[in-house]
């Protein structure tokens, strides 16, 4: 049977990773100072960020499989799960760890921040890897605020702190950006499969049987995060994934407009809409025209 800890609150995960609680919100855990364990099943109702130290030899990205040696950065939110019972052995876990509890970033800007990014969502496949420099900078980070818990709380405390995650969520992004382009041959192969599965959903039945095709039923058939592969696509296209879909949907309708034996309401329904107004509108905000305008501006 796993064993389960249930991390929901900083005294939580101070306790299971040995550490003092200076602050009742939010920690930097040196996991070096732990006590040494086996895996553990990890139930979250806090944030962390979590900066392994260690060679992170193959991993897997999708479904390819790469060779990275440098530090790897995990994002955890509320309700998420980490589980590493599968690790019988006993080792010392290394590395630092930035958590804080949900009510720590209220009135700070911070759960905006988090919406933007994303990064809190994404597969444990898709974490950050960093080079040394970048490392370095984290940790500085990290120690800024592990020190600032360490003075005693006044009215700057909470700003203080909240401005330093924002910076690291911000230093993660430029990272993030920085990964995106060193993977483009990575990027470009999922780009590619991703065009191909768009187009063989609207030569399928799926459009009657599923409807509308989401980002979040492409990212699953590329086995990534919606919000990864939708940041993928964003940084490598300039365009988001839905408009993708949309721009694809709109030239499979023109494409069945010209079948003049197919009534407006059956190409709706043939590319999933429920309701065929829907695609009219649709249609008219993409080509600036009608469906029935379309096919007779065609003839």
């Amino acid at each position: 049977m796993s064993k389960s800890v249930i991390i929901d609150s900083i005294k939580a995960s101070n306790e299971f990773n040995n550490h003092p609680t200076f602050h009742p919100l939010v920690c930097v855990t040196d996991f070096s100072k732990a006590n040494p364990r086996s895996g553990h099943r990890m139930e979250f109702g806090i944030y962390a960020i979590i900066l392994k130290q260690v060679d992170c030899g193959n991993l897997m990205y999708g479904k390819n499989t790469y060779d990275y040696q440098e530090s790897t950065v995990v994002f955890v939110g509320p309700g998420q799960v980490l589980d590493a019972s599968f690790n019988t052995e006993v080792y010392q876990p290394h590395g630092l760890a930035l958590s804080f509890h949900p009510d720590l970033i209220v009135g700070t800007r911070l759960p905006q921040l988090i919406d933007d990014y994303g990064f809190f969502s994404y597969n444990l496949d898709e974490a950050l890897h960093l080079s040394k420099l970048e490392e370095q900078t984290l940790k500085d980070i990290f120690y800024k605020i592990d020190t600032e818990l360490k003075q005693p709380v006044d009215k700057h405390s909470k700003k203080l702190i909240s401005s330093n995650i924002a910076l690291i969520l911000e230093y993660c992004e430029r990272f993030y950006d920085r990964q995106f382009i060193t993977r483009e041959h990575v990027n470009a192969g999922i780009l590619s499969r991703f065009e191909n599965s768009l187009n063989a959903y609207f030569k399928s039945e799926k459009p009657y049987t599923l409807g509308l095709p989401s980002v979040a039923y492409f990212a699953d058939e590329l086995n990534l995060s919606a919000n990864y592969f939708g940041d993928l696509v964003k940084k490598e296209t300039g365009k988001s994934a839905q408009e993708q879909i949309q721009n694809v949907l709109i030239r499979v309708a023109k494409d069945k407009i010209f079948d003049s034996e197919k009534s407006v309401k059956e190409i709706a329904f043939e590319l999933g809409f429920k309701y065929p107004q829907h695609f009219s509108r649709l249609f008219k905000q993409q080509v600036g025209i009608t469906p029935l305008e379309f096919r007779a501006s065609s003839t």
